[in-house]
């Protein structure tokens, strides 16, 4: 299938799930969705640099608040419009992953993964101490009474607007690993140094996949203000963010568009089932025993499962 039918097929989906909403009126719905669809996007933009490329990226949450920060800063500064904060929060955060690439991606292994965790805690520290965004105590982002398209509510409207965003960050990954470039990434993960012998340009791939990867962390974060109303440094920068983004795509399965965006639906919303029936302080520990299990059990992930599955079939 074409990256362009794909693509034309996914928006006809997203508008079918957009006018299935339009019958809930559980409003916390939208509230467990939206989360959901936060981590189906920034799972899809880890794996473009960890699981094409092999390069593990613990900074998540640094790009994540680059584009949530964007949006506080377009409204304390303007009052932006929604569309002008996702697509500068998406721009700012992809100049970022463009920047520390190229100040990282020399490096390999476990020192890539540390010098990620690095920004991530150099982020913090300089949003704490930006007054202007609220700092330490954080901001609040008003929304206006008047929700647009006549919806009835803003999480409704958030939620549509998040849906499109996972529509276009799934067919951006999908595109990436069918095209020359995936081909490229897909070398430099299995052997880096014989990519380089055959000619890739290793480099020039890795800034493009960290560039590609940070934009979209960045777009997932940029309606997080408007979501929550509030936004202040220990939320945006949380844990869970990192932890989350990197267990979804091993669960699901790494080598391919579908894995982060299996593993973000079956882990996103058991996490928010457990939030409501039990306690929210479980979802990392429930999200590090899946990890161990499928890293032990399954280490393909469930994409790896069936396709070893399907190859026992055939025997």
């Amino acid at each position: 299938m074409s990256n362009r039918r794909f693509a034309l097929i996914a928006l006809v989906v997203a508008i079918g799930i957009i006018a299935a909403s339009l019958t809930i009126k559980n409003a916390y719905f939208f509230t467990a969705a939206y989360a959901v669809l936060v981590f189906v996007i920034l799972s899809t933009a880890w794996n473009i640099l960890g699981g094409y490329t092999g390069y593990v990226n613990f900074g998540v949450p640094a790009f994540f608040a680059i584009g949530a920060y964007t949006t506080v800063f377009l409204h304390q500064l303007l009052t932006a419009p929604l569309f002008v904060n996702v697509v500068a929060g998406t721009v700012m955060a992809g100049l970022a992953g463009l920047g520390v690439g190229y100040l990282t991606l020399r490096l390999r292994g476990v020192f890539f993964a540390i010098a990620t965790l690095a920004l991530a805690v150099v982020m913090l520290t300089f949003v704490v101490n930006w007054t202007y965004v609220g700092g330490a105590r954080g901001a609040y982002v008003i929304t206006p009474r008047e929700v647009p398209f006549g919806m009835e509510s803003w999480k409704h409207y958030l939620y549509v607007v998040m849906v499109l965003l996972a529509t276009l960050a799934t067919v951006v990954a999908r595109m990436l690993e069918r095209s020359t470039i995936g081909r490229g990434l897909a070398a430099i993960r299995d052997d880096e140094l014989a990519a380089e012998c055959a000619g890739v340009p290793t480099l020039r791939l890795k800034l493009l996949a960290a560039t590609a990867s940070g934009a979209l962390m960045g777009m997932a974060g940029t309606t997080t203000p408007y979501f929550y109303a509030y936004v202040e440094p220990t939320s945006v920068f949380n844990l869970s963010y990192a932890v989350n983004s990197i267990a979804m795509p091993v669960i699901g399965g790494m080598t391919s568009w579908v894995g982060p965006l299996i593993g973000a639906v079956l882990l996103g919303t058991l996490q928010q089932i457990v939030q409501v029936t039990i306690s929210s302080n479980l979802n990392l520990l429930i999200t590090g025993l899946l990890l161990v299990l499928f890293v032990t059990l399954a280490p393909n992930g469930i994409l790896g499962w069936v396709d070893a599955w399907k190859r026992r079939r055939k025997r």
